[in-house]
């Protein structure tokens, strides 16, 4: 009897005489091969950057979110556009280049620098990355587009002459007569500290250093009168 059970556990894969055989029967490699590609396919998704998966003509495959958020469209109804029609590259030359790249199969990425209008009419710049991403056919291999934003440049700090208060006028207006922080804080009713903390926000915005460039730039931005003493500001 004890014969007979072991083979039917053999039989059925359950155990072995060692007891060293697993217990469950392997995942078929289908069903591995179907997990992977959908979490691949969720990750992809979940990129903040624009991308997408193109054949070698640049035909979309696949595109995630973030690249349709672009146009203000769906991922789905990008399938099957051209990359080339979304994007306006700025040198003709970088595309041959990658032309060429595919055509040798190099694995590398390869920055086109590209322009385009959102769906809210917005213009931006950024550059497009191309790598190879599958060698199946010795002709088209698949391609990873993705898209990076240019940074933008912050805007220049305001100047003090469009949006400077009464208050840093007369401390500029007092500096120029020569006065301490400590004397200007006791004539306007602030402390040294907050003279000073003026006085550095002052500099910072015109790019000078030190009280004589900053009352001169105030001079120079018609702020202070030219003809009045001691120094006052202008009318």
């Amino acid at each position: 009897m004890r014969e007979n059970r072991m083979d039917c556990a053999e039989h059925r894969g359950d155990s072995a005489p060692d007891g060293l055989a697993s217990t469950r029967s392997p995942v078929p490699d289908s069903a591995a091969a179907v997990f992977w590609r959908n979490r691949a396919t969720g990750l992809f998704d979940r990129i903040p950057l624009p991308a997408a998966f193109c054949k070698a003509d640049g035909t979309i495959l696949r595109a995630n979110p973030a690249l349709a958020a672009e146009w203000g469209l769906l991922a789905g109804s990008l399938r099957g556009r051209s990359a080339l029609s979304l994007f306006h590259p700025e040198s003709r030359d970088q595309l041959r280049s990658i032309a060429e790249a595919i055509r040798l199969h190099r694995r590398s990425r390869y920055p086109v620098d590209v322009h385009w209008t959102t769906e809210s009419g917005v213009e931006r710049r950024g550059d497009v990355s191309v790598e190879l991403v599958d060698d199946t056919s010795a002709d088209e291999p698949n391609l990873l587009v993705i898209v990076r934003l240019a940074e933008e440049e912050p805007p220049g700090p305001a100047m003090p002459g469009d949006t400077l208060d009464d208050t840093g006028v007369r401390i500029l207006a007092l500096t120029a007569k020569g006065a301490t922080a400590a004397q200007i804080a006791s004539a306007i009713g602030l402390t040294a500290d907050g003279v000073n903390y003026h006085l550095k926000q002052l500099s910072q915005c015109w790019g000078v250093s030190g009280k004589a460039a900053l009352v001169a730039r105030a001079y120079v931005e018609g702020i202070l009168a030219a003809d009045a003493w001691p120094p006052a500001p202008a009318d």
